[in-house]
């Protein structure tokens, strides 16, 4: 029976995507669907995207598919293909190409079953899924952005929207999905009649996020469609204003991609404007926060003295 995991060290497998000379695209996908048994689709899944050279990370469960991957250029319509071909509920699934497109996005598959395809801390079945905010597009986004009487609220962690975000967006000061989801509950619980608008990197959570708001009580929630990655895309493509300032954090490699020249944010060490995310080079640590490039050399790469410290021992 084929092997469907990997049993190659991250170091060799790294070293084997930069010497690669291919072309990659790096593209998510999700989709809220029934599997049955999840066990077995993930390991169709492995064993397939495995033969087609694709890197990533997805998880499956009982509601559904989480994806994000790299893959070779001259092989995405096939994955596309086998990805329709799954099951029906996927088919003509909407891909989100990546911003940057930097093919060095991940270098390993992983596919693991887990309880959500996002942790939400959640009870199952206690409100509809499928009942879920009206999608909007970029043209009806930025009008909405300018409309003092919509709130836009970023879905996202908090460390996320430091680094880039809409201008009149507000923040959920959490850095977890189960803990946002009670405290927009809460936060927002004056405005059940107003118009809300939300957003997050690809759509995802915003799915979630806004069937649990109808189903505590909000009349009026939109999403953004595709969540942050499609409004950039689309607005490039058909050269539209683009409301988003900053950058799009993202979970793999390349941390975050650039979609404006604005800086946001600040080093966490010397208060110096900076959106550069790195996670301490203490691996007892690895605490993720933004530092830029003279306390990249003044720390060796730590958060801190106490880091730098246990690293020269």
């Amino acid at each position: 029976m084929a092997v469907l995991h990997n049993r190659i060290s991250n170091k060799e497998l790294r070293l084997r995507l930069f010497s690669e000379n291919i072309s990659r695209i790096t593209v998510s996908f999700y989709k809220y669907f029934s599997i049955n048994n999840p066990k077995n689709f993930r390991d169709k899944l492995y064993y397939h995207l495995n033969t087609l050279k694709v890197f990533g990370r997805i998880y499956v469960s009982h509601e559904g598919i989480n994806a994000q991957v790299s893959v070779p250029d001259f092989l995405y319509k096939e994955m596309k293909f086998f990805i329709y071909n799954l099951d029906t509920s996927l088919n003509n699934l909407h891909m989100n190409i990546s911003l940057d497109n930097n093919s060095k996005s991940f270098w390993a598959l992983r596919i693991k079953v887990r309880d959500r395809i996002v942790s939400d801390g959640l009870k199952d079945n206690i409100f509809n899924i499928s009942k879920v905010g009206t999608y909007v597009e970029v043209e009806e986004v930025n009008e909405m952005i300018n409309d003092p009487e919509v709130t836009i609220v970023d879905i996202r962690n908090s460390y996320e929207y430091e680094i880039g975000h809409f201008e009149t967006a507000i923040k959920i000061p959490y850095n977890t999905f189960r803990e946002q989801l009670h405290k927009v509950i809460e936060i927002l619980k004056n405005y059940k009649n107003e118009k809300i608008v939300l957003y997050c990197t690809g759509g995802i959570r915003c799915e979630k996020a806004s069937a649990w708001m109808i189903y505590n009580g909000f009349k009026q929630v939109y999403q953004i469609r595709g969540g942050i990655i499609e409004y950039v895309n689309y607005a490039r493509k058909k050269n539209l204003p683009i409301m988003f300032k900053g950058k799009n954090f993202v979970f793999d490699q390349r941390m975050s991609e650039t979609v404006s020249k604005d800086i946001l944010s600040y080093c966490h060490q010397c208060k110096e404007p900076n959106d550069f995310y790195v996670n301490c080079a203490n691996d007892s640590c690895h605490k993720l926060f933004i530092q830029c490039a003279y306390c990249r050399t003044k720390f060796s790469k730590c958060c801190s003295l106490k880091c730098q410290n246990h690293l020269i021992k």
